[in-house]
């Protein structure tokens, strides 16, 4: 929902109605992610995407019945419905769409939602896309970390559980469909909620302030990443030199990113690339970043040679053979990168497979499934 956040919160303050289309649960060679919106507002204006192009007439179709009944719908589309083939949905996946109706009376906390959004507070939304009983459908849940639940699902056994498990996918950042029994039973069926997680953007923290370090921001924030590039020498950490980070900071590294991670500002989702390959910068550096205990990533720069010394190095410093286990060098997965732009594509390819848990291997040698669940 959040690239379609704008437009949805300019209508719903000028007092319009919207038909909100939300992916909640993938299966197979699905086009787009749990989350994934589109909108259908005044005038028949259509926004955003739940398929690619695949089924964006037959949820428009939706969107509109369901704003005029004003009754939430959860819709399947895939290969084994007989009318896959005909809304489009030729990729061989399957997803589930829900379909409801928002305006300023039927979704009064939209705006607190967004100016948290806006101000980079954490927040989540659940909201109850299966029932046995109709009266339950629509429901939803506003959960803030160290807040009162606000809103309710139904019962305080089933506000209980889904804030729980809300506050767990705030942490990591991801969406899910979560399901339960009727009355928040973990063990049960029946009630399926889907909880968006809108949590501030995961960092990438990349150090070294090299022509190398301008082609990973600038793919790190093409990935959704706050990115910011961070070196010692002010006449290399300029802006000018950045224009695709977020931040540029003149710091020594390793002091940098022990204030970070006391002050909280670094997480499980933040990445860590050290491009100095100069031992004076990045053996101190990757002490600390070898030893903080939640960090997605951390990848060196460096030949076979430098890479070897920096090992000797560490160890020498008294980091142990567990702490070394999550050093990814030489960076990147081996692409045979030469340029800066080729040499990123590479890093942000390894970032990308141990998120997901690929391979990078070639799909085409590859056999089953094309996208894997999210651990």
């Amino acid at each position: 929902m959040r690239d379609v956040l704008p437009e949805l919160i300019a209508w719903w303050r000028a007092g319009e109605t919207v038909g909100v289309g939300t992916v909640v649960a993938t299966f197979q060679s699905a086009p787009r992610p749990a989350g994934a919106s589109m909108l259908v507002g005044p005038e028949g204006t259509a926004v955003g995407s739940v398929s690619g192009g695949c089924v964006e007439g037959a949820v428009y179709d939706l969107a509109e019945s369901v704003v005029g009944s004003g009754v939430p719908v959860l819709e399947r589309y895939g290969v084994s419905d007989d009318d896959a083939f005909a809304v489009g949905l030729t990729c061989g996946g399957i997803l589930d769409v829900y379909v409801e109706k928002v305006s300023r009376e039927t979704f009064p906390e939209l705006g607190g939602i967004a100016d948290d959004i806006d101000a980079g507070r954490p927040v989540a939304l659940a909201t109850v896309i299966e029932h046995p009983d109709p009266a339950w459908l629509g429901r939803r849940l506003v959960v803030r970390p160290d807040q009162p639940i606000a809103g309710s699902l139904g019962s305080s056994r089933t506000d209980d559980a889904v804030h729980d498990d809300a506050l767990g996918l705030l942490a990591s950042g991801s969406n899910a469909t979560l399901t339960y029994g009727p009355d928040g039973e973990r063990r049960g069926e029946g009630m399926r909620v889907f909880v968006w997680a809108f949590a501030p953007k995961p960092r990438m923290l990349v150090f070294g302030a090299i022509d190398f370090a301008a082609a990973v921001a600038r793919v790190g924030s093409f990935l959704g990443y706050h990115v910011t590039v961070c070196d010692a020498r002010p006449v290399f950490a300029t802006n000018s030199r950045f224009p695709e980070a977020d931040e540029v900071v003149v710091d020594w590294p390793h002091r940098y990113l022990t204030a970070e991670s006391q002050a909280g500002r670094v997480d499980g989702r933040t990445v860590i690339t050290v491009l100095t390959h100069d031992p004076k910068f990045d053996v101190p550096l990757l002490e600390v970043a070898l030893r903080l205990p939640e960090v997605a990533y951390v990848g060196a720069m460096g030949s076979r040679r430098t890479h070897d010394d920096r090992l000797a190095r560490l160890r020498e410093a008294g980091v142990d053979d567990k702490e070394i286990e999550r050093l990814s060098s030489p960076i990147g997965l081996d692409l045979g990168a030469r340029t800066p732009e080729e040499t990123a594509i590479s890093i942000a390819a390894e970032i990308i497979a141990g998120r997901w848990g690929g391979t990078g291997e070639r799909l085409g040698t590859l056999p089953g499934r094309i996208h894997k669940d999210l651990a």
